[in-house]
């Protein structure tokens, strides 16, 4: 195990953007720059929590300005952690790819323990969610007729695979993108789960994943590298699906909808503008689920009307995730460095 301590020198460029002819204001602050590729982002009070490729996470922490990245010593270099999530007492952290494997670290000790293993040849997760201090949900790529769909009832301590006889069939060639640790959304009692490739679905239930509904959406879709991307809720009603395709970054129509009624009817919004291809995107909190934030190939973008009209506010194509801390901070992560954005 190794650890890389980072003591912190900021500096800070404010942007304006002219919506609707209001002026939005934001704060740029550089926390930290090293060598590596971040697309899982978890926050606390204290510290804003990395999962890593070369098999490290890390932490940067608010109140002692400085960054702690540690190799995790039960994986190779070449392992990638895309999704993350925690608990009061500790942060869990999931890597893609054979053998799927899926680690414990105390926040006090920084201890590491292997809660979960999966080996297969297919295996990928992609995102993963607590809702409490007891439950908590991952879901990756098919390695059988379902999306890969993990669950733990003991606060991360055990995790078990559910089987695919209670969970929806896929399609051929429908699976799940790690993009952004966003593809698996919990509200309440409500799983959103969101699928790319050949079909572009969202897969809904309203009772902790007992019984499911799945549900078109008109999200492009039909070649390996096109579909959802990632997601979010505003609440169990309100909610947007975004992405597009990879390998057409600039492609900025069918990439972006939103629902009003759980998942069940989707609309495309903001056609031929705002972010073509799309890796995360977030509501602005206490915003009613009118104010949204993007980002991805085309850079960072701001919508105040629920995602009909968006004004670009950076021309960064490096960050891959982004999370709220508050509705006037938010955190954008991805290659090379961890951002801090304030909303004026």
């Amino acid at each position: 195990m190794k650890k890389i301590v980072f003591l912190l020198f900021f500096f800070s460029l404010t942007v304006i953007s002219q919506t609707k002819n209001k002026s939005i204001n934001f704060t740029f602050k550089v926390l930290f720059e090293t060598q590596m590729s971040c697309r899982a982002i978890y926050i606390d009070q204290d510290r804003i929590w990395l999962g890593m490729n070369k098999g490290r996470f890390g932490f940067y922490d608010k109140k002692k300005d400085s960054t702690t990245i540690q190799e995790v010593a039960l994986v190779s270099n070449e392992t990638e952690f895309r999704s993350i999530a925690g608990t009061k007492e500790a942060v869990f952290i999931l890597s893609v790819g054979n053998p799927a494997m899926l680690i414990k670290i105390d926040k006090k000790t920084l201890k590491q323990t292997v809660v979960y293993k999966e080996e297969n040849e297919k295996v990928f997760y992609d995102s993963m969610h607590f809702v409490d201090e007891m439950n908590g949900f991952a879901v990756g790529d098919p390695t059988d007729s379902c999306l890969s769909f993990i669950k733990t009832t003991d606060g991360g301590n055990s995790w078990q695979k559910v089987n695919c006889d209670v969970l929806p069939k896929v399609e051929e060639g429908e699976a799940a993108f790690a993009a952004s640790n966003s593809n698996l959304i919990v509200k309440d009692k409500t799983i959103f789960l969101v699928s790319g490739g050949k079909k572009s679905r969202v897969f809904v239930s309203k009772d902790f994943g007992l019984t499911w509904k799945v549900y078109n959406t008109p999200i492009v879709q039909g070649a390996t590298m096109t579909g959802i991307f990632t997601a979010d809720f505003y609440s169990k009603k309100c909610g947007l699906v975004a992405g597009g395709d990879y390998e057409k970054q600039d492609q900025n129509w069918s990439n972006k909808a939103i629902t009003s009624d759980g998942g069940k009817t989707w609309k495309l919004v903001g056609e031929k503008q705002g972010s073509g291809y799309t890796s995360c995107v977030k509501y602005v909190p206490n915003s009613k689920g009118k104010k949204i934030i993007s980002v991805g190939g085309t850079g960072v973008f701001y919508s105040n009307d629920k995602g009909n009209s968006w004004q670009k506010i950076s021309d960064e194509t490096t960050f891959f995730a982004i999370q709220f801390e508050s509705e006037k901070v938010f955190y954008a992560t991805g290659k090379n460095k961890l951002v801090r954005f304030e909303i004026q």
